[in-house]
């Protein structure tokens, strides 16, 4: 928009500044003339009305065709320039040939005073055109004596008088001039005068019509009637020009209009570029454009003013023409030349307007809101009739601009919002995050925190997709009040809001992002059911971390991802979680070609009894030596297996390896109960627990020698998405067991309503039971509530004898840890079992004891 502000509108008052020198020079101009017309100096042509009466009567005739022609306008189009031009200059020739200079003084100042008077002009206005005019013609009347003696109707006469009108013009426009700057300042001032030139050739012409018409006249008084024949002609021509004119000049402004309007329409600077354009084609003072608050829309007021370059957040229409324009939808016009309401009127006169016209915006049968004009410009002018239409036309386009202008507007904000939360997305989270890249100052960073909020999916699956985006609204809501006001706050992906902000450094991120995620952690309510919002976070900073915003988004996912396995959920990313993506990435092809070729190795640690060390089973561990990069991670291939759908075959590898060693280990005359290691994602494979069955059976294994073992997060989800495929297991006659528990956040009393046969305790409690009495109270914990509900305990992570001695004392049944052995892979476990085994015990019984370890 323009600037609201307007500057501060000069007093007309002014005028008398110019009005009061022009006055007193009128008035010692004038007596110079009487002076020199006492003296004889005022000797004139043979044409000159000598008797009185017929002088008076010339002098009568010339007034009142004066007047005839300074209320009448002629309008003109010159190379698409608008002139407007009055026939003064044409009685002014003939009567400073027929009459004595001061009486011509006198007739034209009387002209000007009675056209004032009949345009109801102020005093300020009507005082300075007087004086002007008084001024000017004394002038010319002193020019005229100056010059040399008129004899006759020949050149030098002419020449004469072309002098003398000419000076009329030329002091009448330097008045005017002069009056404009000092009124509208030197801008308006400096326009008059660059455009003046065709008005003074228009002048020039009037006076050569006058003088052809002093020649017609001179020649013989029987030309009176011709001209007066040829005035009436030109005066009809004249009418029917000016109304095509006005025709003509109106479809041209409403071109102008609508053109403007269709291309302001997409650059936002449609209010002002319309009302300026309209005010200037109604040719009104106020131009003002009213629209209700309307959604995200806020109330509209908006006015342009003549001589005002910007826009006022005010309006002149009476309040009752806008309601009544709203409530009938029908345009409202009051005026001096307009029927109306009378209660319009009154308020009009009451405000010191003298007319008004209110039309409605309609879009279909609703009024979106109002365009209205008040006050006709020029004091002696108001709105025609004729008008009303041509305003309600007007009022008709500028409504289909302001709807189009809505729709741009509500298309180019739906482009660069998330239409559920109405959060920029991630389109303008970009710009956004661009241009304050670009406009860093030193000393600070650019913060980037996302936000990932933790199961999104099982809400979905669960409670369907309305719930999840009552989370998603209800996260974003939070985001919103919490954030700094400073900082931007979008969506940029299913479960993902970005913050973007200005920060002190990295350390500061980090520390906001840690607030953030504390005030939006609360419960959310959904009818009975209570959920726990969590998110992961991620942060990266510009310079540090990128230089443009795709490197940033591309860091602080990667820090988002990795804080999802982090203490305290967040991350301040690194280069080496980059280097570990990108490793991760260029393993997909290759696990691939490994799972074809069988190139993957599955390790055995044993499982043993704590109070005699018998060994019960083993656990089976992918292992995988790539050829470029030496051992893989497995949690490296086993993310690049869930991500590129190779988790399925990768877990059937594991466990036909564990069946088939469990089968050749029976086939000597022992047991081996194997333990597998399922994702959580096999957990909603319905199909999954038909393909246990069938490799059992393929392999000719029992099922109770088979353990599944579940991480704590794939059982304990918060859903019961996993309950059918491990009541299925459990029917197939496998056993269960829940891996790494202690490691979430579910309640141990949960454990009571899953199929599950075995609870292993997570290693990092185990390791802190020695030193950490925290540590020993939670396995202690475990262990109790686990055996009151009927499930063996496993305890991981068992590497010294204190620790051994600790699970000893509290209960625990089975370890596994190095203290017993490291994964192996089959024939070293084979030969490990072997060197452990006493031998006084080997004959006595099958079962396999080991030997103590110091």
């Amino acid at each position: 928009m323009a600037g609201r502000q307007s500057a501060p509108r000069r007093s007309a008052e002014r005028a008398w500044f110019i009005t009061g020198p022009l006055a007193i020079l009128a008035v010692i101009w004038s007596t110079g003339l009487g002076i020199l017309a006492g003296d004889g100096g005022t000797e004139r042509l043979v044409g000159r009305i000598e008797h009185p009466v017929g002088a008076w009567v010339v002098a009568a005739a010339l007034l009142v065709f004066m007047v005839v022609t300074e209320g009448s306008t002629l309008h003109f189009v010159i190379r698409r320039q608008a002139i407007i031009a009055t026939l003064t200059e044409i009685p002014l020739v003939l009567a400073l040939f027929y009459l004595q200079p001061l009486t011509v003084v006198l007739i034209f100042t009387l002209a000007t005073l009675i056209s004032q008077l009949r345009r109801r002009v102020g005093m300020a206005k009507a005082s300075f055109n007087v004086a002007k005019t008084a001024a000017a013609t004394s002038l010319a009347g002193l020019v005229l004596q100056a010059l040399p003696p008129m004899t006759d109707a020949g050149p030098r006469t002419l020449a004469n008088l072309f002098i003398a009108v000419s000076t009329i013009t030329l002091v009448t426009f330097a008045a005017v001039i002069v009056v404009v700057t000092l009124i509208q300042g030197a801008q308006a001032g400096w326009e008059m005068t660059r455009t003046a030139a065709p008005n003074l050739v228009v002048a020039g012409a009037n006076v050569s019509v006058g003088l052809i018409v002093l020649i017609a006249l001179v020649s013989t008084w029987w030309s009176l009637l011709l001209l007066a024949l040829l005035a009436s002609g030109l005066a009809l021509v004249g009418k029917s020009y000016a109304q095509f004119f006005r025709q003509h000049r109106t479809l041209a402004d409403m071109y102008d209009l609508t053109r403007a309007m269709t291309q302001s329409g997409q650059d936002g600077t449609l209010t002002d570029v319309m009302l300026g354009r309209v005010r200037s084609l109604m040719q009104a003072e106020y131009a003002t454009l009213w629209l209700p608050a309307q959604g995200r829309h806020p109330e509209v007021l908006l006015t342009a003013r003549v001589d005002d370059p910007g826009l006022l957040d005010l309006g002149r229409t009476p309040l009752i023409a806008r309601r009544l324009a709203v409530q009938e939808k029908r345009t409202v016009a009051v005026g001096g030349r307009l029927d109306g309401d009378e209660e319009v009127r009154a308020a009009l006169r009451a405000d010191g307007a003298k007319d008004v016209i209110v039309a409605p915006l309609r879009s279909g049968q609703a009024v979106i809101g109002t365009l209205e004009v008040v006050n006709r410009l020029s004091d002696s002018t108001h709105f025609l009739p004729g008008d009303v239409p041509v305003f309600e036309t007007i009022a008709a386009h500028v409504a289909v601009a302001l709807e189009n202008s809505r729709l741009v507007d509500r298309l180019r904000h739906d482009a660069y919002h998330d239409g559920l939360v109405n959060l920029p997305n991630r389109r303008r989270m970009t710009e956004a995050l661009e241009e304050a890249v670009r406009v860093r100052a030193p000393g600070e960073v650019v913060a980037v925190l996302l936000f990932d909020v933790d199961g999104l999916r099982q809400v979905n699956e669960s409670l369907g997709h309305a719930a999840g985006d009552e989370v998603l609204t209800e996260v974003a809501s939070r985001l919103r009040s919490c954030a700094p006001a400073a900082a931007l706050v979008g969506r940029i992906g299913g479960d993902e809001f970005l913050v973007t902000l200005r920060a002190e450094n990295a350390e500061a991120a980090t520390e906001l992002a840690a607030e953030l995620r504390e005030q939006i952690q609360d419960q959310m309510v959904f009818g009975t059911l209570v959920l726990d919002v969590d998110t992961a976070v991620g942060v990266a900073v510009h310079p540090d971390h990128g230089n443009d915003p795709e490197t940033l988004l591309r860091r602080v996912d990667l820090a988002a991802t990795a804080a999802k396995s982090t203490p305290g959920s967040i991350q301040l990313f690194n280069p080496a979680l980059e280097s570990r993506s990108m490793h991760r990435l260029g393993l997909a092809g290759d696990l691939r070609r490994a799972l074809d070729n069988g190139e993957l190795e599955v390790y055995f640690q044993p499982k043993v009894t704590l109070d005699d060390r018998r060994l019960v089973g083993v656990e089976c561990l992918a292992r995988w030596e790539h050829p470029a990069h030496g051992p893989v991670s497995p949690e490296d291939f086993v993310a690049v297996a869930e991500h590129t759908g190779q988790l399925e075959r990768l877990t059937e590898a594991v466990l036909r390896e564990g069946l088939r060693r469990s089968r050749d280990w029976a086939a000597d005359g022992g047991s081996l109960a194997v333990s597998v290691n399922l994702s959580a994602r096999t957990l909603i494979d319905q199909h999954f627990p038909d393909r246990v069955q069938e490799l059992l059976a393929e392999y000719g294994v029992a099922p109770e020698l088979l353990t599944f073992e579940i991480k704590e997060a794939g059982v304990l989800d918060g859903t019961n998405r996993p309950m059918p495929t491990l009541r299925r297991l459990r029917e197939v006659g496998v056993r269960l067991s829940v891996d790494d528990f202690g490691t979430g956040y579910s309640s141990l009393s949960y454990l009571r309503r899953l199929p599950v046969d075995e609870v292993k305790v997570d290693r990092s409690f185990v390791q802190g039971m020695a030193t950490d009495p925290v540590d020993l109270a939670i396995v202690n914990a475990v262990v109790t509530l686990s055996q009151q509900f009927g499930l063996t305990v496993v305890a991981e992570g068992v590497e010294s004898e204190l620790t051994l001695e600790l699970l000893q004392d509290i209960g625990c049944q089975i370890g596994q840890g190095f203290l017993f052995s490291r994964p192996l892979p089959y024939e070293r476990l084979e030969a490990w079992i072997g060197a452990q085994v006493e031998p006084e015990t080997a004959a006595a019984s099958d079962v396999r004891r080991l030997r103590a370890v110091p």
